[in-house]
């Protein structure tokens, strides 16, 4: 039996993760390039995301995840909906609980805050998205969409 502080979220109980669509208010998405060190999908393009730390607020989770992720603040927060992401890393069957937003941030404030596990990001337009996407990115981008 593994103690606690051995179990994985997604792994051996369900996790909870914030996952969010930056843009800029005009059309165009910030996205970043997934480095080696990440868990899965390395090399593919994603947008952002994380777990849920213990006391948070969803508010607040997104929040902190973006400041870690792009090194900048959120100017607009729009909840859209929550959904089950059940999927597969590798041959470990994984099981979270996706809270799914979208956050306007100031392109010209945005940088790299986690060179170890995001090679480059971008912004780009629903016509030009980069090659290849995460293969949960179209999940929910019609969504996104609409609530822009």
């Amino acid at each position: 039996m593994k103690k606690k502080n051995e179990l994985q979220k997604g792994v051996d109980f369900i996790g909870v993760t914030v996952v969010f669509y930056c843009h800029d208010g005009k059309g165009n998405f910030l996205m970043h390039k997934r480095s080696k060190n990440c868990r899965d999908e390395v090399g593919n393009w994603d947008v952002g995301g994380g777990g849920m730390e213990f006391g948070e607020t969803f508010e607040e989770a997104v929040e902190r995840e973006i400041m870690e992720e792009y090194s900048c603040s959120v100017e607009n927060l729009k909840f859209i909906t929550s959904y089950n992401v059940l999927r597969k890393n590798g041959k470990q069957d994984t099981h979270w609980i996706a809270l799914l937003f979208t956050a306007k941030v100031n392109p010209e404030k945005v940088a790299i805050g986690e060179p170890d596990y995001i090679d480059e990001i971008g912004w780009f337009s629903e016509n030009n998205l980069p090659d290849p996407l995460h293969s949960q990115f179209f999940t929910c981008f019609d969504m996104v969409k609409k609530h822009l």
